[in-house]
């Protein structure tokens, strides 16, 4: 373990089939007004929402609706929420649904208060907190970005068209979530596998940095095989407890810090994605499984032995008779392999993407350090037709 690090995460969880009896009690830790954040009719469709509603009303807390929230939130729908907070005097945000739905709780939390544009100052400048944050509850819906045990909140600025992530201190990590793998038997299978790979990729994100033997490598090569695992059992049968259950523990321990400490981590496939998704609104692990690829296949021989690892740990590659190259190229095939599996688009070109939009992506993604290769915008530019 080569870098220090600090570990600490607030967040309570209450998992599995009766975790949603724990909402009485938490609601008794909070005033009486609650924003209660959503996305479209799922949670009526499923009933969640009248056991919710009517678990608020039995502890007499008043109710202010924001519904809607798009599964890349925009500021707009963020200042809409802290609007509400404001004239309301919300006590908590309780963010049911998916990772955008609990990403676009915690940017109300912070942005309410804020003396400023919350855009420029927090998803811009990245500047600290200096005003009242609003706790956040969290019932998740669909697994995959693990916003419901971590600080992360990704908002779309449709008129600037950028999107942009924020990774806050804990004090904005949800209070407490609610985590019934039930619940996400009726995501449909597109938002599903969506789910997986943005969770494997999160995984790979940390993974694919550093040089030493580190503990945190092992932890994340055991949650990869979980997942992929348990993957394969939820897409022949999506009502399988078992395999949703460990698929929704896998997104949550993937990125609620403890599978990123002592790495320096990459993100750049983030970076690109984010912009892909500021042009094409493409589902966040669709995008992200299109440019992983390319991407890796750029630069896995900067950090070759990573790669080999990867190949033979996670998907078994037999290594006899081939050089390093090969091995890493065969697990990053393998890669592409599981993707097709999975049933996701391999092209952008099948989501929406147009050619002009690419050096448009490449220009405004943001390019980070802490991977094996720093990239330039020419690169990223390469690796987007390479997706193409």
């Amino acid at each position: 373990m080569k870098l220090d690090f600090n570990y600490y995460n607030p967040t309570k969880i209450y998992f599995g089939k009766t975790s949603l009896n724990n909402l009485k009690d938490e609601l008794k830790n909070y005033g009486k007004t609650i924003l209660l954040v959503y996305g479209k009719n799922s949670i009526k469709k499923n009933g969640l929402y009248d056991k919710i509603i009517t678990i608020l009303k039995e502890a007499d807390k008043k109710v202010i609706e924001l519904a809607g929230i798009k599964s890349n939130p925009t500021y707009e729908q963020m200042m809409e929420g802290a609007r509400l907070v404001r004239e309301n005097n919300v006590d908590l945000i309780l963010g049911v649904g998916g990772g955008s739905v609990i990403d676009c709780s915690k940017a109300i939390s912070v942005s309410a208060y804020c003396n400023g544009d919350p855009w420029e100052r927090y998803w811009v400048n990245f500047e600290k907190i200096d005003n009242k944050i609003i706790p956040v509850g969290a019932v998740l819906t669909m697994a995959g970005t693990g916003s419901e045990m971590n600080g992360g909140s990704v908002i779309t600025n449709e008129e600037k068209m950028l999107k942009n992530g924020r990774v806050f201190s804990p004090d904005v990590y949800p209070k407490f979530s609610i985590l019934n793998p039930e619940y996400t038997y009726t995501v449909p299978k597109y938002q599903m596998v969506s789910g997986i790979f943005d969770t494997l990729s999160h995984l790979m994100e940390q993974y694919f940095s550093g040089d030493d033997n580190n503990t945190t490598d092992y932890i994340l090569e055991g949650v990869m095989e979980a997942l992929i695992d348990n993957a394969r059992v939820a897409l022949n049968n999506p009502e399988d407890y078992e395999a949703r259950s460990n698929i929704m523990w896998c997104t949550t321990i993937g990125l609620n810090t403890i599978t990123g400490v002592s790495k320096t981590q990459d993100w750049e496939v983030h970076m690109i994605e984010h912009q892909l998704g500021a042009y094409t609104d493409c589902a966040h692990g669709i995008g992200l499984a299109i440019i992983s690829v390319p991407y890796y296949k750029y630069i896995y021989k900067y950090g070759l032995d990573k790669f080999v690892r990867f190949a033979k740990k996670i998907w078994k590659v037999d290594d006899k008779n081939l050089t390093k190259d090969e091995i890493a190229v065969a697990g990053i095939e393998k890669l592409a392999d599981f993707i097709k599996e999975l049933g996701i688009p391999t092209t952008l070109r099948e989501i929406g993407t147009t050619e002009d939009m690419l050096p448009k992506i490449a220009n405004s993604t943001i390019i980070l350090d802490g991977g094996y290769k720093k990239l330039t915008s020419n690169e990223i530019l390469n690796i987007l037709k390479e997706a193409y």
